[in-house]
Formats: C-alpha cells, structure tokens, sequence
C-alpha cells in the first residue's frame, strides 16, 4: 500500500492537469514556450503516473482495470472481475 499523501499528491496532479489543459494546448499552438514555463510544473500532463486505484501501487499497472496486476491476479482468482476466467488447456 502507499501511503496516502503520495495518493493525494497524485490526485492533485491530476487536477492541475485537467485545470490547465485547454491552456497548456492552446500555447503549445502559439509557440508561447516563455508563458508555458510560467504554469505550474505539475499541470504538465508528463508528470503523472499511472498507480492503482485500490493500493496506489506505482509498477505493474493495468490500465484497462486501473488496477495492479498484484490486486487483479487477487481479483480475478475470487471471481470479482465479471468476463476474466483462469485459463486452463
């Protein structure tokens, strides 16, 4: 599990992402490299990275659940993930 203030820190990214997006794009298209740098380093979309939504565990995402491999091996073997089935030939 990590720690909870490196989920928040992540959140918060998030939505300074979201925040400055249409901006961020519109000055890309301007050229305005000076005004880019004056936005806040974490609403550069480049900074975030993927974690599970249950454990915020940083490696081994899957982004199709937004889960961990770790919790989704966990999930799918209790039968919680509706469509996954162990294989077996």
């Amino acid at each position: 599990m990590a720690k909870e203030s490196v989920k928040a820190r992540e959140v918060k990214r998030q939505k300074l992402v979201d925040k400055y997006a249409e901006k961020r794009a519109a000055l890309k298209a301007a050229g305005d490299y000076a005004a880019l740098d004056k936005l806040p380093k974490n609403s550069s979309p480049v900074r975030l990275h993927n974690r599970c939504k249950i454990t915020g565990r940083p490696r081994g995402y899957m982004r199709q659940f937004g889960i961990s491999r770790v919790l989704f091996r966990e999930m799918a073997s209790h039968g919680k993930i509706p469509g996954v089935t162990k294989s077996s030939w």
